[in-house]
């Protein structure tokens, strides 16, 4: 099968998006080393993109959503038919036909974008000045050699962080720049690209269903480890379009999770799964540790005898009232009160009695 259709259309996007910005004169000259017009250019090829597509990225999450309120048939479902896995799947099947709902939806819109990525590689890597080719897809002699010529930081968008020193010569760029400026855009894109599967998996938690559960771990360690290999052969301007295409995902994802928040069970669970917090002490100052907490712990337990021996006593004086007796005066309390304070002068009892009469 043909993909010229494909590059005819990536063609089209991206040749409409360079003729606007050369007619608001953004593509007068460099700035800082960069032909802004090709770049604007590649960035609002995704927007385009991601505005066509976010009907259906709006049915995915419905989807995921529809997935997740099953887990619990699911689980019951795999608790039954334990150790017989072709019934469990067809089991699943009827489930997911019956309540509308399409595991595969979660990655549809990834899978429309390849198409869209291979037709931007495929444009992007023929764009060499020496390519006699120039004038396929619907560009003109013009277009191909401004583009061709076109740079980020002084890296031309066709080169690649493995390109040769021979094909960068051919392009008029520095080995060295190509390799700075494509070493920081792959590592951005595997890290945004990291940051969007965890996004979803936050907000979303982990599925139950194990073969979801490997897509998940697939989408968050696979794809961007993968990427420390074949960023190398990417061009640069793929690189520019991915990165942008992960920034609009992330804040698109946002938006979503916010519009169709997670089902209730799915966020108690996924707060259940979050590490509890340290106590903090008694004045809010800070966690407490551990030999302090035990010491206080301990200190307590012995201060809470003495404490209740006065009750204690108070409950037996009280009972012998109740039962007609006269409660007993106590013999500590007299000897207090009786007892001069600290630092008072002895009273002599002899010098305030009064006089013997004769």
């Amino acid at each position: 099968m043909s993909l010229d259709w494909i590059y005819w259309a990536i063609s089209w996007i991206l040749l409409r998006w360079h003729s606007l910005w050369d007619a608001i004169g953004v593509s007068a000259g460099q700035v800082i080393g960069t032909n802004w017009a090709w770049i604007l250019s590649i960035i609002f090829l995704v927007v385009t993109v991601r505005v066509i597509l976010f009907p259906i990225f709006v049915k995915q999450i419905k989807s995921q959503r529809a997935m997740q309120a099953l887990q619990p048939k699911v689980k019951e479902l795999q608790e039954k038919h334990k150790g017989d896995r072709e019934t469990l799947q067809k089991e699943m099947m009827e489930l997911y036909r019956k309540e509308k709902a399409n595991p595969l939806m979660g990655c549809l819109p990834m899978f429309l974008q390849i198409p869209v990525f291979l037709g931007l590689f495929h444009t992007l890597k023929r764009l060499h000045p020496t390519n006699p080719y120039k004038d396929l897809y619907g560009w003109t002699v013009g277009q191909f050699d401004n583009a061709a010529n076109a740079k980020l930081f002084n890296a031309p968008i066709s080169g690649r962080f493995g390109s040769t020193a021979t094909e960068l010569a051919n392009l008029g760029a520095s080995t060295t720049t190509v390799k700075i400026v494509a070493g920081i855009l792959v590592a951005i894109m595997i890290a945004t690209t990291y940051l969007t599967s965890r996004q979803m998996i936050l907000k979303t938690g982990w599925a139950e269903d194990p073969q979801q559960k490997m897509v998940q771990r697939l989408m968050l360690y696979g794809i961007p480890v993968s990427l420390l290999v074949s960023g190398s052969i990417f061009p640069i301007g793929v690189i520019i379009y991915w990165v942008t295409n992960n920034l609009f995902t992330l804040a698109q994802q946002q938006w979503v999770l916010r519009k169709f928040p997670p089902p209730p069970t799915i966020a108690k669970a996924t707060a259940k799964a979050a590490p509890a917090k340290t106590p903090a002490t008694p004045t809010g100052r800070g966690p407490v540790k551990p030999a302090r907490a035990a010491a206080a712990k301990a200190q307590a337990a012995t201060a809470e005898p003495a404490k209740a021996q006065p009750a204690k006593a108070a409950g037996l004086f009280g009972r012998g009232k109740a039962n007609g007796a006269e409660p007993v005066a106590e013999p500590a309390a007299q000897s207090r009160a009786v007892a001069p304070k600290p630092g008072a002068k002895p009273v002599n009892p002899k010098k305030n009695r009064p006089a013997k009469r004769r």
